[in-house]
């Protein structure tokens, strides 16, 4: 293989670490389905893969091509819930909720990329990165709590200023592209329809000698027998070099728990309302940013920024053996995790990541469990098994087989955000 080959192998597979996160998020769009500009929500808990048990969803797929959006959001009292906006790029770029706006009623104006029209008495403006972004509404809700939630998810309203334009939607690849470069062909098309920063445009021109670049026909469609191999090259090379990433990439442990605090500090271009632009939650380094976007599209599509919420994870005791429902273990909490709008202990199978059905029906236990009995000296102590125990007020049933428990901490304390706070270790009785 010549120096050229080995130059273009190599873009390709950076090509494929840069474009990962955008083609992986437009699959989630067009998979999602439904109308543009208008709220799917979740009625009740689900059993998918890594469903929480804590909160209900409110999607909604925008496409701002045909102009602004009105947003506007219910009085939600105290309740903690959140609408994340993020870009086709996979970039949190914008919160509104409990923690950023407060729980009034609120009105936005969403703008879409250069837009220069008249803004709106009475209603803050977010300014949208890309023509499609996804949102996402969360609101905690508790098993008796449905019905309330459901009027809250009622009242949201998306509307379009100009409702009579017709939209873009997604762009779809030139056809007579072989299976093998469509990769490459949803890319350039991709690129175009959504460009990102300045920044990270000027990066961009790195990708020319590919064709990424390319304006009008596609330059995949026939494309030299050689030139098709050396793109596969660098895709299988890069398709590999992502799921080694995407197992050893993580934060260290604390006491057998994950805690991925920064995975998603990869946007460093566009700062809305809710998000912070500082040091502590933004990477220094735009290719380790590009990286580390990659690995949470591939692990964690569209997760959140640390300090709206965070997640740690455990699939071993204190003594490093994998957890499993032939054994019996405790946590306990000395005091309750530091998290300003509460926290919970989630569990799941494992490997499959699923909710266990038990006999309570209690996928998780935490600060919205009633009864909850305490230790004389103020502590909890969560019993996780699999036979239901004599006395099962806080006991959090576990499957006959593996499983990882998750604690959930939504808007978290400082000692979480500094990595101070380290959760209790699991402990087999």
């Amino acid at each position: 293989m010549d120096l050229r080959a080995m130059d273009l192998t190599t873009l390709a597979a950076e090509a494929f670490q840069y474009g990962y996160p955008l083609l992986t998020s437009l699959a989630a769009v067009e998979r999602d389905g439904g109308t543009y500009n208008a709220f799917t929500h979740q009625r009740r808990f689900g059993d998918q893969r890594n469903a929480n048990p804590d909160l209900l969803y409110s999607t909604a797929r925008l496409d701002l091509s045909g102009g602004p959006l009105w947003l506007r959001i219910p009085d939600t009292g105290d309740r903690y819930h959140v609408l994340q906006f993020v870009d086709a790029w996979t970039d949190n770029f914008a919160y509104v909720g409990r923690r950023s706006t407060g729980s009034g009623e609120r009105e936005f104006l969403l703008v879409p990329p250069g837009w220069a029209g008249r803004e709106a008495p009475g209603a803050q403006v977010i300014r949208i990165p890309t023509m499609v972004t996804t949102l996402i509404g969360r609101f905690a809700c508790g098993p008796q709590d449905a019905a309330e939630v459901h009027t809250l998810q009622d009242a949201l309203r998306i509307e379009p200023m100009y409702p009579q334009v017709p939209l873009d939607g997604l762009p779809h690849p030139q056809a007579g592209v072989s299976d093998d470069l469509l990769f490459f062909e949803s890319l350039r098309r991709s690129l175009a329809a959504f460009p990102p920063s300045p920044a990270e445009r000027r990066y961009q021109r790195r990708f020319a000698p590919i064709g990424l670049l390319e304006p009008g026909a596609s330059p995949y469609a026939g494309a030299p027998r050689e030139f098709r191999e050396t793109l596969r090259d660098g895709l299988a090379a890069a398709r590999e070099q992502l799921e080694e990433e995407a197992t050893t990439r993580h934060a260290g442990l604390v006491n057998g728990w994950t805690n991925d605090l920064h995975l998603f500090d990869f946007n460093l271009d566009y700062f809305e309302v809710g998000t912070l632009d500082t040091p502590e939650w933004t990477m220094g380094d735009r290719d380790e940013a590009h990286l580390m976007r990659a690995v949470a599209a591939r692990t964690g599509l569209w997760g959140n920024h640390a300090y709206e919420a965070v997640a740690p994870t455990v699939h071993k005791d204190r003594d490093g053996d994998r957890l499993s429902g032939a054994h019996r273990y405790e946590v306990r909490f000395p005091e309750p995790p530091p998290a300003d709008a509460g926290w919970s202990l989630s569990m799941y199978d494992a490997p499959g990541s699923r909710p266990v059905p038990n006999q309570l029906d209690r996928r998780a236990i935490g600060d919205g469990t009633p009864g909850l009995r305490r230790d004389p000296d103020g502590s909890l102590t969560i019993q996780i098994q699999h036979e239901r125990p004599d006395e099962d007020t806080n006991w959090l049933p576990a499957p006959e087989g593996g499983f990882r428990p998750v604690l959930r901490m939504y808007q978290p304390g400082p000692p979480v955000l500094r990595g101070e706070y380290r959760p209790p270790p699991v402990m087999r009785v």
